[in-house]
């Protein structure tokens, strides 16, 4: 059976910078972030198929890049970025400003210290293993893209590895960082994380 290869890619910059925006936050990408998207992929696009998380600043690119090239495109929200609760939508210095100590306390334990209202990490790689493993029976021997968030390519790296998800953020995922699986008859390899252009 052919190997089916997945490759993730987190989205561009969004309006606004860098803050916390979990599944509760939906800014679009700004015009930096549409470059960052289209400087990472070039100009090929050797997939079968596109998969978004439904969020604009996901979806947007993905319908664009399908459109642009023929190709499928399938929505789906198992790959919604992670809930950051009560700090969705707030820069890392204001909720630093505002509550040091939890603010530490998340960093140094985000299993046992998630924010108020926050996703569980047990609860998100549920999900997460779950939409991943739907999309390997839809597209047995394809080749995917992703187009998601910096939470859920580390909780798919850290679902393949078998990694506990107290590790999960000490992964960086840059802005249109690219990550590709490889699934064979053995299972999952990953054969690179985070690189800045496809080729």
């Amino acid at each position: 059976m052919q190997d089916t290869l997945i490759d993730l890619i987190r989205h561009g910059e969004p309006v606004g910078g860098r803050r916390y925006r979990g599944n509760g936050a939906d800014d679009p990408l700004s015009p930096t972030g549409w470059r960052q998207m289209w400087q990472a992929v070039g100009d090929d696009a050797p997939w079968d198929q596109v998969i978004s998380s439904p969020m604009q600043r996901c979806h947007a690119f993905a319908r664009e890049l399908a459109g642009r090239h023929q190709l499928p495109l399938a929505v789906d929200p198992g790959f919604l970025e992670v809930g950051m609760g009560a700090w969705e939508g707030r820069s890392h210095a204001q909720v630093e400003a505002a509550e040091p100590q939890r603010y530490a306390a998340f960093y140094r334990d985000p299993v046992g210290c998630r924010p108020p209202g926050a996703e569980p990490l047990d609860a998100f790689l549920a999900r997460i293993a779950a939409a991943y493993a739907r999309q390997l029976a839809a597209y047995p021997g394809r080749r995917l893209l992703i187009v998601c968030h910096a939470g859920v390519t580390r909780a798919v790296v850290g679902h393949v590895l078998g990694a506990e998800p107290k590790g999960w953020y000490r992964l960086r995922v840059d802005y249109a960082g690219l990550t590709r699986i490889r699934e064979d008859r053995f299972g999952p390899s990953l054969e690179f994380f985070n690189r800045h252009r496809l080729a």
